[in-house]
This record gives structure tokens, sequence and C-alpha cells, in this order.
């Protein structure tokens, strides 16, 4: 096998040494070069080809090692002497000497250039013969062919030429080497054709052993020769094994060292990109001109609205993103943040840590930051405090994003990272699939998990990044089923086992990694296999420590070493690269499609709206809140140019319907049926002292609130009626009800209130006769009332008269009948007692009932007292109003202080004290109101309409209705067709 390499190395180094660009290989100048490495070309082919034609500009070269191009030398003229000739021959004797001094160096060149790329290129092909089986890309198809179509003969019998010039060169140093170099190079080549082809046989025969390479062809194809000198070439097995094992290593090495070497070049690259946008950044920034989006922050924005889009016409999302999936606790996240650079994620032992999708989209910039959709803070992935505010608000906002009762919710959280030398792309982490339902979950969430990973993996332009964990039993996997489920025929789906370190010190074969990362071992199938390592396990590693451990990992693991994995395949580096040439192609490919596609949706709902709306603006649910914001604060303003006069009626007779119960069953009747003036007005003061103390200042708040809350439906109403939207009806009552909820009154106006009705209350001192007659006019207002409420009251306990019986045909019921009864009795005992107190005497009840039961009526005390009760009502009423009468003449009598005992008014002076308190009251009242509590309800009414316009939710329930969707979609429409032409447009300027 190696002596085959040698051979193949050996005859690309020939073509190596006979190629005109050998002298950029070696950094020798093209002048010195070029030319005998084109005769040494023409000959050979001349050779190789006898039938075809010399060319033209070859013919004019020397076509031999050992003839040079020279003039010939020309005959003495005639005439002259043959001295003159003989110094003209010395003359062209020095010229050919020049040159031939000149062509030495040409020649050296050559054979030190020639000797050096056959050994360098020996070397090569020697060091790139591993297990054929894995590295068949190390000998490709073409070397047989090239075995077949090269005259080895022709290309050996050049060797001792290009050997002998060497020779003559004895200004060149360390020449031995050289001759040993075509020594060798003519020892391997005059094997002949036949060597090459019995070589080949014999290494396709090796091949043939190698497992899992369906490339190369069995022994039983290709037969090996059995002379015996080929036979005698042949190494054996077991030294065989040993030096591929050597140049397995040997590979290993190199391709580390270049892995090395080109992650130094990326390091400088980066480094050199950094500085160049920064530049970039910063000439734009003192340009002042807008920094134009990139590419990928374009194709995130169109996601994020994607997320919320709901259309009715089938329009669905399938523009690519890379989807993340895998059991819990597989390492996902780890995946994430090698991809993305930074340890950004929360993390715990063994729980459950992503509890909502996670969208990050992945761009390049001068800085490593990283920023949320809906917040501008930037944070610095460089610092270590940054990081962990940056873990601290994901986990917030994925605990804020679960409901009550539930484990993992399906709301998307979108992230941008943007740092040197990332690779661009989108990806999306998903909640880790789970087994069983532990305690402390909701019993839906594995129906929740597997629910939510296929809505994102059913979009069929999204690869599936599916993470197995490898140190755990392949039999375990769930997540391999749901994506074999999801994508069968693995076009678009991206296998990655981690914790290889882990794999290899647990499992007992290693050839099961081989078989996962094969395809073998799960009946999933994909586009890829990739095998990475994610760390130790250690919560403070550092990207950079598991970048070096990772390296170191694979540098050492037999993994590679055997051929088990392919170099190709392993590494976070690798894999990030192979998923974002994937999620690329997969964009060009689908994304004019799904841009048609929401072209023809935004035509469909234009139409409609054409249709049923063809009158109204095309406005969508934040417009139509600003729209119903504006008129409900022109409502509030309104309250502001109610006229005092129109405050203060209403709050009078507000006042006065909520205290006049009190006032005349608590105040007036117990102390005007004492009948003594000096009982009444004592009677009054402290009843009045008391009531001002504890419940009217109460009461004439209770009044103000909701006299302003009833002013401000009025004119909500009023507005309703000019042409308003009744779109916004459910809007304004919810504000409504929510500001008067918030609404509380300055509670410290109620002393101050207290004060000045108590202060009204004490003044007994009437003026004026003006006062005087309102006194009175109030009073009698008052008592009517009061007495009609009470002859209500008795015509309901005593039933109809005899009019409306024969006109209404109503009759009386029994208990009728017997309060009926029971009236005339105490009307009669009225009669004759017209200045009776108001509380029937134990005997005289007693008569009464006798009474009754000489009539046959059966009475119970209690029915007396009770009909006693409101006839004396009545009857003092009555009474009342009789004085009232008299006492309009009774004015000068008061204010001369004159003792009468007909024309003592000091009821009226009563109603005096409560009518004025109640207009001093109304008074204060419209001042705390006008002065403040219009404002503080505007305020509060601007608190919650804001509210209301940062929850979604809320507005979504209270603006409701087709037209309000149908615009909703439309706008979200438009939005999506125009970003993503954008986006199209700057993707094909890419290119």
């Amino acid at each position: 096998m190696l002596r085959v390499g040698g051979t193949v190395a050996c005859s690309m180094a020939c073509r190596n040494l006979v190629s005109p660009n050998m002298a950029l290989r070696f950094r020798m100048p093209l002048q010195k070069l070029h030319p005998l490495s084109r005769a040494i070309h023409h000959r050979y082919n001349a050779s190789a080809n006898p039938p075809r034609p010399p060319h033209r500009s070859a013919a004019r070269h020397f076509t031999s090692m050992s003839r040079l191009p020279m003039r010939p030398p020309k005959p003495p003229p005639r005439g002259h002497g043959g001295w003159r000739y003989q110094q003209h021959r010395n003359f062209w004797m020095l010229r050919l000497a020049s040159r031939l001094l000149k062509l030495r160096y040409i020649l050296l060149g050559s054979a030190v250039g020639g000797g050096y790329t056959a050994k360098k290129t020996y070397d090569e092909w020697k060091d790139m013969l591993p297990d054929m089986s894995e590295y068949n890309w190390v000998i490709p198809d073409f070397v047989w062919e090239m075995s077949e179509q090269i005259d080895l003969d022709k290309l050996t019998k050049m060797l001792p030429e290009l050997e002998e010039i060497a020779k003559l060169l004895p200004e060149f140093p360390d020449f031995d080497k050289i001759g040993e170099n075509f020594t060798f190079l003519k020892s391997i080549l005059s094997t002949g054709v036949s060597v090459v082809s019995e070589e080949a046989s014999g290494l396709r025969l090796l091949l043939a052993d190698a497992p899992g390479d369906p490339t190369v062809k069995s022994a039983t194809e290709t037969p090996v020769s059995s002379t015996p000198e080929a036979s005698d070439k042949h190494f054996k097995k077991s030294s065989d094994k040993e030096k591929v094992d050597q140049l397995q290593e040997e590979l290993l090495r190199t391709q580390m060292k270049y892995q090395r070497m080109l992650e130094r070049l990326e390091k400088e690259n980066k480094d050199l990109r950094k500085v160049v946008l920064q530049k970039d950044e910063k000439g734009i920034h003192q340009r002042k001109v807008k920094v134009s989006k990139s590419l990928i922050d374009m194709y995130s924005e169109v996601l994020d609205i994607l997320s919320d889009f709901d259309s009715n016409y089938n329009t669905q999302d399938h523009l690519p993103r890379v989807v993340v999936v895998g059991d819990q606790s597989a390492g996902k996240t780890s995946v994430l943040e090698m991809i993305a650079q930074a340890r950004i994620f929360p993390r715990g032992s063994g729980e459950m840590m992503t509890r909502s999708p996670v969208k990050v989209t992945l761009s390049e910039g001068p800085h490593h930051v990283a920023m949320f959709k809906d917040s501008s803070r930037e944070f610095d992935l460089g610092k270590e405090e940054d990081l962990a505010a940056l873990r601290h608000e994901i986990e917030l906002r994925m605990r804020k994003s679960v409901k009550e009762g539930q484990t993992v919710s399906p709301e998307t959280i979108s992230l941008n990272v943007k740092g040197p030398g990332i690779q661009r792309m989108v990806l999306v982490d998903l909640p880790g699939v789970i087994s069983t339902v532990t305690a402390g979950m909701a019993s839906d969430t594995k129906e929740t998990i597997f629910s939510i990973s296929k809505n994102y993996m059913q979009n069929p332009n999204a690869i599936i990044l599916c993470i197995q964990d490898g140190s755990v039993d392949a039999e375990r996997s769930i997540v391999t089923d749901l994506v074999s489920q999801m994508d069968p025929q693995g076009k678009r789906t991206i296998f990655v086992l981690t914790k290889v370190d882990l794999a290899e010190k647990n499992l007992a074969s290693p050839n099961r990694i081989q078989q996962i990362v094969e395809g073998k071992l799960f009946p999933m199938k994909a586009l890829g296999y990739f095998a990475v390592v994610t760390g130790k396990g250690s919560a403070g590693e550092s990207i950079d420590s598991i970048k070096d451990y990772e390296e170191d990992f694979f540098q050492n693991s037999r993994l590679l070493r055997d051929g088990m994995l392919k170099a190709h395949q392993v590494t976070t580096k690798n894999l990030s690269l192979a998923v974002s040439d994937c999620f690329w192609k997969m964009v060009r490919e689908s994304v004019e499609q799904q841009a048609d596609a929401f072209k023809a949706s935004r035509f469909n709902l234009e139409t409609e709206w054409k249709n049923n709306y063809p009158r109204l603006r095309e406005l969508d649910r934040n417009e139509l809140f600003e729209k119903a914001k504006n008129e409900i604060l022109d409502e509030v303003i309104s309250l502001s140019q109610v006229t005092p006069k129109h405050w203060e009626a209403i709050l009078l007779k507000k006042l006065w319907e909520r205290v006049s119960t009190h006032v005349i069953e608590n105040i007036y009747l117990p102390a005007a049926q004492t009948m003594n003036s000096g009982t009444f007005n004592t009677t009054v003061d402290i009843k009045l002292k008391q009531w001002t103390d504890k419940q009217l200042p109460h009461k004439a708040l209770e009044v103000a609130w909701e006299t302003l809350q009833e002013e401000f439906a009025r004119f909500m109403a009023e507005y309703k009626g000019k042409d308003q939207d009744d779109i916004f009806d459910k809007l304004k009552e919810a504000v409504k009800d929510e500001s008067i909820k918030r609404h509380k009154w300055n509670e410290r106006s109620m002393d101050s209130l207290r004060v000045i009705q108590h202060n009204a209350l004490e003044d007994r001192s009437i003026t004026d006769k003006p006062q005087w007659d309102a006194a009175i006019e109030f009073m009698e207002e008052t008592l009517h009332a009061r007495l009609k409420d009470t002859d209500c009251v008795i015509n309901d306990m005593v039933g109809p008269d005899w009019k409306q019986r024969w006109l209404s045909w109503k009759n009386r019921s029994p208990e009728q009948h017997i309060r009926n009864e029971t009236k005339n009795e105490l009307e009669r005992l009225l009669k004759l007692h017209e200045d009776h107190t108001a509380y029937l005497a134990n005997d005289e009840v007693t008569t009464v009932r006798k009474n009754l039961e000489g009539r046959g009526v059966e009475v119970d005390p209690v029915l007396i007292k009770d009909t006693w009760h409101q006839l004396y009502r009545r009857h003092f009423l009555q009474k009342a109003l009789q004085h009232c009468n008299l006492c309009r003449r009774g004015f000068y009598y008061y204010q001369r202080h004159f003792v009468d005992s007909e024309l003592e008014c000091n009821d009226v002076v009563l109603f005096w004290r409560i009518q004025r308190m109640l207009l001093i009251t109304a008074n204060t009242l419209r001042q705390q109101l006008t002065n403040t509590e219009v404002r503080r309800l505007e305020k509060n009414v601007k608190e919650v309409l804001e509210d209301f316009g940062e929850d979604t939710e809320k507005k979504a329930h209270l603006i409701t209705g087709r037209r309000v969707q149908l615009a909703e979609d439309l706008k979200k429409v438009r939005e999506i067709q125009e970003k993503l032409e954008v986006f199209i447009e700057a993707l094909h300027k890419e290119k």
C-alpha cells in the first residue's frame, strides 16, 4: 500500500516538475524557470503522443536536454584576413560561455525544485493514506485513471538527464541530495505501469475490508495480479495495519495542525472584520446616516411579525428557521450557546430550565452584545455581570409567560445576539421533550411540549437540529421518534450527538457511536451527523475553555483516530458552519414562494374590505383604540365645562334626597312630638350634632362622587348619539367602571366639610323675610311629600275605598278589612283627643281591641299600634302644615323675640338651618369637584387608558368584530409582504 502511495506520489511529483507553475510554488523567478519547464513538458508530450505535430512555439526551442539553442557561426567575410575571423570566433565562444553560465542557474533551480517537489509531494501523499474506508476523499477516482493514461517509461527516461544536469553544477551545495531524489524517482518509476496497476488492485482489495464505505468495490470485482514480482512487493497484513495506524495518526496530527492554523487565521480575520465594522460604524455615526439593517435582522423581523399572525386564509408561516429539539438535559441549550459564543441561558442541574420557546437571531457585528426585541438595553456578553443579568432576565420572562397552573408556555421570547465571527441564522430553542410528568408539573406538560415542538417542526422549510445525549442509552431517546414522524425522509434534519467525551468513557463498544453518526442505529434519517463536546458539565466554564477542551478531546480521541468519526463531523465550529449553510440555502429556495403566498392573501383581504366597508378607513385595533381614547378624553374634559349653578342644583337635590328621611324621622318628628319648645330645641341640637359628627360628611361625599359619575356617564351617552362608532361601547364602559373604581375622594376634604356643616347648623338667625318664606316653603314641600307618602301607606293597609271597589272591581283582603275597621276605631279616638301623644297607652289599646271584638273583629294589639302610628303620623303632619301656614306671618314675632304659643315657629327655624346647611354643603362640594376631583378623574381615566393600551389581551377583548380582525390581518399581511420584498431584494444583492 505504501509503495502504491509512493508510485502515485512520484507520478504527481513529476507532473509538478514539468508544470509551468512550479516557479510560483518555490518562489523562483518565472523568467529563469519557465523555458526549461516548457521544454521538458513539450518533450514529454511529444514522446507520449507522437502522431500529434509539435507546436510552432515549441519548435523554436531546443528539443533535447543536451542541445542548447544557439545561432550557427557566420562564415568569414570576403576580403578580410584570417586573424579577424579568429577574433570573431573567439568572441562567439565567449558569448556561448556566458549563456551557459546563465543557463546553469536555470537548470540548478529546476533540478532543486524538482527534487524538492518530488520529495514533498511524496511525503504529503504518504501522510494522506489513512483507512480509506473513511477517507476515500484522499485518493479520488482520477488517480486510478491517471495510472493508465501516463506513459511512465517515457517519463522515467527523462530522469537521468535531469540528474546529470544537476551534477554539472558544482557551485550549488548539496547535490547528493538532489541526485538521491532523482535516483529515488527513477527506481520507483522504473517498475512501470504494471506495478501501479498491481498496487492499485492490492489497495482496492485492502479497502474492500473497510466497513461502511459503499464507494469501495469488493476484492472479487478487481482481480489481483498473481505474478511473483507483484506478490513480492505487497506488504504483510500485520505490517500494513501498523503502518496504516501510523499514517492515520500522522494524518490526524496534520489535520489538527491545519485546523489550528485555520482557527488562527479565522481569529485574525475576525479581529480585522471587527476593526472594519467599528470604523464603518464610526464613519456612519459621524455622517449621521441611518444604519441599514443587516440581512438576518430583516429576516428576523419578518419572523417576529409572523409569530403573532393568525390569518383566516390559510397563509401559514413556512419561512425557514432552525428548530432545536431534544430530550430534557440533552444539551440543546449548551449547543446553542456554543454557536452563539456566549453562555446566555439560565441553567440548572436536571430541572427544566427552558419553559418557553426562545428565538435567537445570530448576526455579525463589531461588539459581542445581546438585546431583546422589545427592549433597548444592550447586554455586553464580554462582561460576566451583564451575562448574569441576561440569564436572569430570560428566566423572568419565561416564568412570566407561563400562565397559572401551567409548566410551559408557547409564547416566544425573541433575542438578538451579535458578535464578530458569528454565523448568521435564526434558531428557536424549544423546551426539552420529557417522558414522565414529575411532581410540581402540570398534568398536561408532556402533551404541551409535544404540541409546541410539532407546531415548529411541521413547517416544511424548518431545519430540525435534533440533539441526542451521547452519554445515555440510545434506546431511551424520545425525540428521535418525534423527529422521524415530522421529517421521515430526513431532508431537513441535522443530527447532533452531544457529550461524546462521556460516551467514549462509558460505552463498552465505541462502534455504537459510529453507528449513531452513520445513521444506522436510529430509524430517523438526517442530512448530516455531528459529534460535539459542550464542556465538562461545570456551570462556570467559559466558551473559550469549552472550545479548548473540545479540541483537545478530539485530537486525542480514538474515535477520530480509528476512523469512527470524520474530521468534518466534529466540533461545534463545523456544526455551526453546516447549519448556517443549510439555513441560507433553505431561505433562498423558499422565501419568494412565501412572498407570493402573502401577496395573494393581501389581495383577498383587500377585496373583502372594499365589499363590506367601502366608506371606512382600514383602522386596526391599535388605531381604533387611539381614536376611542381621544373621544373618552374629550368627554372627560367636557366635565370642566359644566356651570357651577348646574353642579349646585344637582348636588342640592341629590343631597336632600339622601338625608331627608333621616331629618324627618330621626330629628324633626321626635323633637316636634314633645309639644314643648325648650325640649324641641334641645332635642334638635343634640341630634344635629350627632348627625354632623358621624353621618352627614360621609353622605355628602357619597352624593358628590355619585354626581360626578352620573355626569361623566351622561356626557359619554350624549357623545354616543353624535354619530359615534358603536364599536367603542364596550371599551368606554370598561374605562368608566375602572376609572370610578380607582378614583377615591380626597379624605382631607371630609374634615373641612364637617366643620363647615357644623357651623352652618349652629346658626339660628334668619336675617330677612325672604329667607323666612323660603324656609316655610321648603318645610311645606317636605311635609306635603311625607303626608302623601303616609296616605299611600294607609291606603295600602286598608285597601280600596268604596269608589275603587265599584269602579275598578277591587275588593279588600281579610287583613285589609281588619285594618280598615281598626283605622275607623282609631280615627274616632283621635277626634276625641286631637292633642293625643304619639303613643297609645295599654288601656287604650285594650279598649280599641274590645270595641272591635264587639263588632266581631279579632285584632292583634301589634296591628293596633302599627295602624295608630300611621294614623297619628298623618294627623301630626296635617297639624304641622296648618301651623306652617300660620307661621307665614310670624317672622316679625320671631325677629322681636315675642313669646306667643301659637306662633312659636321653632320647626321653621329648624328647616331653615337644614336648608342653609344643604346650600353651603352643595357649594363646598361643587368647589371640590371643579377644582380637584374632575382633574383627578381625568388623570385616572388617562391611567386606565394607558394600562389598557399596554394590555394586548384587554384590547382584543374590548375591541372586537370582523371589521377589526379584517383590518388587523390586512395590516400584518401588508407589512409582511413589504418586509419580505425588501429582504428578497437585499438577498439578491448579496448574491
